[in-house]
Protein backbone atom coordinates (compact mmCIF):
# COMPACT_ATOMS: atom_id res chain seq x y z
CA UNK A 1 0.00 0.00 0.00
CA UNK A 2 2.94 2.67 0.39
CA UNK A 3 4.18 1.62 -2.72
CA UNK A 4 0.94 2.86 -4.27
CA UNK A 5 0.35 6.26 -2.39
CA UNK A 6 4.62 6.74 -3.15
CA UNK A 7 3.73 6.15 -6.81
CA UNK A 8 1.03 8.92 -6.59
CA UNK A 9 3.03 11.08 -4.87
CA UNK A 10 5.73 11.26 -7.32
CA UNK A 11 2.94 11.20 -10.31
CA UNK A 12 1.51 14.67 -8.92
CA UNK A 13 4.74 16.00 -7.98
CA UNK A 14 6.47 15.19 -12.22
CA UNK A 15 2.57 16.37 -13.16
CA UNK A 16 3.12 19.46 -11.34
CA UNK A 17 6.73 20.60 -12.13
CA UNK A 18 5.66 19.55 -16.09
CA UNK A 19 3.09 22.42 -15.49
CA UNK A 20 5.33 24.85 -14.77
CA UNK A 21 7.62 23.76 -17.26
CA UNK A 22 4.89 23.91 -19.96
CA UNK A 23 3.92 27.46 -18.53
CA UNK A 24 7.46 28.65 -18.30
CA UNK A 25 8.45 28.19 -21.96
CA UNK A 26 5.61 28.21 -23.74
CA UNK A 27 4.36 31.67 -25.69
CA UNK A 28 0.77 32.26 -24.64
CA UNK A 29 -0.25 35.63 -26.29
CA UNK A 30 -1.81 37.98 -24.13
CA UNK A 31 -5.86 39.01 -24.54
CA UNK A 32 -5.99 41.47 -27.65
CA UNK A 33 -9.58 42.10 -27.66
CA UNK A 34 -10.36 45.60 -26.67
CA UNK A 35 -12.67 46.13 -23.67
CA UNK A 36 -14.52 49.55 -23.32
CA UNK A 37 -17.54 49.97 -20.26
CA UNK A 38 -18.76 53.66 -19.91
CA UNK A 39 -19.07 54.00 -15.89
CA UNK A 40 -22.30 55.88 -14.93
CA UNK A 41 -21.32 59.24 -12.94
CA UNK A 42 -23.24 58.55 -9.67
CA UNK A 43 -20.51 55.44 -8.55
CA UNK A 44 -17.96 58.22 -7.97
CA UNK A 45 -18.27 60.70 -4.78
CA UNK A 46 -17.95 64.01 -5.46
Amino acid sequence: MAKIWLFLIILIVLGLVGAGIYLMTADIPAPSERVEKTLPDDMFPQ
